[in-house]
């Protein structure tokens, strides 16, 4: 039995830290796991940064708010949902990811928890596991299950090379090129292909 597993912030949805790093006007937020491979060292980075500029739960969840899945994503969801299981695994948080699945119609997602203050300061989080896509790719499989991984940054690596079938979608030229062996789509059409394949 197969089930696909799918990395949410640059494959269905854009970058949420991106698209807050704009709104704010404050450009170190632009950093994402396609450009450090360390999640906890980016994340501690960032609470940094918020805690500096006065920003909380509440700024990050109103940005997310007109935040729209890239064109197609529903639809190549929807398409995969009808032939095979599919979980999406995240580094991001529950706190974030909600408004964005009722979006994409409910999808099951594993991701992780923001540690909130009253205040609304982000002041810590709580990973669901160390080396979470990868350790959730090797639990599926130690129930019967046989993956099929897609993502486009450094943390989705594992998750990748550790699935019978693993593409990388919509990645930067530094990971394609540092993962020559990897086949690299830029189409929903192209990667659902792909996946039909190798069911």
């Amino acid at each position: 039995m197969n089930i696909v597993c799918l990395d949410l912030g640059g494959v269905l949805v854009p970058e949420i830290w991106i698209a807050f790093s704009k709104a704010s006007g404050i450009p170190e937020l632009k950093k994402t796991t396609r450009d450090e491979p360390d999640y906890d060292k980016l994340m501690r980075y960032r609470l940094a940064i918020l805690k500096e500029h006065g920003l909380g739960l509440k700024e990050i969840q109103d940005v997310i708010a007109t935040i729209d899945p890239m064109p197609g994503a529903r639809q190549f969801l929807d398409s995969l949902r009808e032939i095979t299981q599919v979980i999406i695994i995240s580094d991001t948080f529950t706190q974030f990811a909600s408004p964005l699945m009722k979006k994409l119609g409910w999808p099951t997602i594993f991701c992780n928890t923001l540690e909130v203050a009253d205040s609304g300061e982000i002041t810590g989080f709580k990973m669901r596991i160390e080396n979470s896509k990868y350790s959730t790719v090797k639990a599926l499989q130690s129930i019967g299950f046989e993956t099929i991984a897609s993502g486009d940054s450094y943390n989705d690596l594992g998750m990748i090379r550790a699935s019978k079938a693993g593409f990388l979608f919509k990645s930067t030229d530094q990971i394609k090129k540092d993962n020559p062996d990897l086949a690299a789509y830029e189409t929903y059409d192209e990667l659902l292909a792909a996946i039909k394949k190798a069911l």
